[in-house]
């Protein structure tokens, strides 16, 4: 079969062709930009990430720490020592009810007061990652450096997509610049960002809300009193509200919230905020070198369909998202890592319908759902004519949690960008296997990280062994106080590994002393992309091999005419939505 093409060389089309390799598929990256631009284009300090754990995680699996390994390893390091701060203007008010808190607005007379600190939110447990802040390029250049030397991969910079021409064998394109030539790919990506040449080949429709919020950015480096903690001031000296997050090399990024008018920031005002904000924090402003600074408007858009015959559309191309913490490019990856072993399974092996549809009918309904959510809560936080107007106003604690829910969205935190909960799969087994039993873990979520023991005898943990095979995990109390040798004829093993040899997708057997409400004898059943499959009692061969065929969607299916034969350049202009368009699906 022709390779994987993946249009779009950022993070997420970049981990994507990482993912894809590690599963032996070869890949294609169409990157539009030149080659001597690649490396410069989007090295601004104000664009950054905030990745979660699970995020961060898969690229560590993906090996993206081989260039500026040190750096990376250091960011990890101090994201595990982060905790979040919240500061407003306030103070507690004795007489009133210790789940109110009364706000002084002084500052709208014109007095500035000093800035309270609230107490912080619970630092990270120890060893619990917390999320983690770096440059977008800079991980662009990790993943890049991740991929050197791969023959596996091939980066093709200077090729914009014009034509995208599909059949039942695969995919026909061609492309113009420096390198334009005509490609055949046995399936497509589209990870070409919000202004997506593949969406619009596709005539896909990019529904949703334009500048939901607006933000003032500045990179700069200096030294803060909360040296690596990430910081939301409410009812700073200008503006809403301002977040502080900690980068590498003593390096911060300010983000100020803009008002909804859409006016323009001149540099004097972004001066201003600066000098306001160090000022309020420092006492003094404190000497600091400004690196970068610009304007972030936060979009909310979802694409109609993410798939159409061989073709799918993943990060910014399918969905925009970023108001209240829901993390676009956290999201992006989690496509990535969604897509993957699907589309291995399909290169390798075939595949069905219902494996290739799973795709969108888990993302798309994931990311709607954090739209929906994000978009629901979003009067409530602000607050139309607001709490900020009022110059003593009690705020019950309702709207204390509003604050809470900020914090851990600028931060990174918060149930707004956990990784989903993949309840209505269409890969879940037809019926709930008979031997069924609950554990600490639901039927679609991801599982917990725990000790295991892999088949050649080492100790790892659970999500080392993600992305790649199935996974089976027997919970077996005891087996580590025996050698291998000794427990792997023993008991339920052998029983176990025939069931799993005879499974119709590859598979890879594991131990655990324990796992979080699992009786002894429980066997978990793990997708490769660590999300629970079923969790059933005791060695049942045939209930799992109807998981097994219901992860794969069950057997290959001839492929089928999609008769799409896009012959046109798309528009440059931005995709047509109604202004009052909703992310709903």
């Amino acid at each position: 079969m022709d390779p994987v093409t993946v249009v779009g060389a950022g993070p997420v089309g970049l981990a994507l062709a990482l993912s894809l390799a590690r599963y032996e598929v070869p890949v294609v990256v169409l990157d539009e930009r030149p080659a001597d631009d690649a490396d410069l284009a989007d090295r601004r300090l104000a664009r950054t990430a905030v990745l979660r754990p699970d995020t961060a995680a898969m690229l560590e699996r993906l090996g993206c720490t081989t260039a500026e390994g040190a750096r990376w390893s250091g960011w990890r390091t101090m994201r595990r020592r982060t905790l979040v701060a919240q500061v407003h203007f306030g103070e507690r008010d004795p007489g009133k009810d210790p789940d109110e808190v009364a706000l002084d607005e002084d500052r709208l007379d014109g007095d500035a007061p000093a800035v309270t600190p609230v107490t912080p939110a619970p630092p990270v447990a120890p060893g619990e990652p917390s999320p983690l802040h770096l440059p977008q390029h800079a991980l662009a250049r990790e993943l890049r450096a991740a991929l050197a030397g791969r023959d596996d991969v091939r980066i093709v910079p200077g090729s914009k997509v014009t034509v995208l021409q599909q059949d039942t064998d695969g995919i026909t394109l061609h492309t113009r610049g420096g390198n334009g030539s005509a490609w055949r790919a046995g399936y497509l990506v589209g990870c070409d960002g919000p202004r997506s040449v593949v969406r619009k080949l596709l005539g896909t429709r990019f529904p949703g809300r334009t500048a939901v919020e607006r933000y003032a950015v500045a990179a700069l480096r200096t030294e803060l009193p909360w040296p690596g903690e990430a910081v939301l001031q409410r009812s700073p000296l200008r503006g809403a509200e301002v977040t502080a997050r900690p980068l590498p090399d003593g390096v911060w990024r300010l983000d100020w919230l803009l008002p909804p008018d859409g006016g323009l920031v001149t540099p004097e005002d972004m001066i201003g905020h600066i000098h306001d904000t160090l000022g309020a924090w420092c006492g003094d402003v404190p000497r600091y070198e400004l690196l970068d600074t610009g304007v972030h408007a936060v979009h909310h858009r979802l694409a109609r369909s993410w798939r159409s015959g061989r073709v799918f559309l993943a990060g910014d191309a399918a969905h925009l998202l970023g108001a209240l913490g829901t993390q676009g490019l956290d999201e992006g990856l989690r496509d990535a890592g969604n897509l993957a072993w699907k589309l291995a399974q399909a290169w390798h092996h075939g595949a069905s319908e219902a494996l290739l549809d799973s795709y969108e009918a888990e993302r798309r309904e994931a990311v709607g759902a954090r739209l929906r959510t994000a978009d629901r809560a979003l009067p409530a936080v602000r607050g139309a004519g607001g709490w900020r107007t009022v110059r003593r106003t009690v705020v019950p604690g309702a709207v204390r949690g509003h604050d809470t829910l900020l914090t851990d969205g600028h931060v990174g935190r918060g149930a707004l960008g956990e990784p989903a909960v993949y309840t209505r799969t269409p890969l879940a087994p037809a019926s709930p296997p008979g031997s069924a039993v609950p554990v600490g873990t639901a039927v679609g979520a991801p599982v917990a990280d725990v000790p295991v023991t892999a088949p050649d005898g080492s100790a790892v943990r659970l999500h080392d062994r993600l992305d790649g095979p199935l996974l089976v995990v027997l919970v077996a109390p005891g087996t580590g106080v025996w050698e291998r040798r000794h427990w792997l004829g023993a008991g339920l093993m052998p029983g176990l590994a025939a069931a799993v040899g005879a499974l119709p997708v590859r598979a890879e057997l594991l131990v655990a002393e324990g796992y979080p409400g699992a009786a002894a004898h429980t066997v978990l059943v793990v997708r490769p992309d660590g999300h629970l499959v079923a969790a059933m009692s005791g060695v049942r061969p045939a209930e799992l091999y109807a998981c097994a065929d219901a992860i794969r969607g069950g057997s290959p299916e001839p492929a089928r005419e999609t008769g799409t034969d896009l012959v046109k350049e798309p528009s440059e202009k931005a995709d047509p939505a109604p202004r009052e368009a909703s992310a709903k699906r």
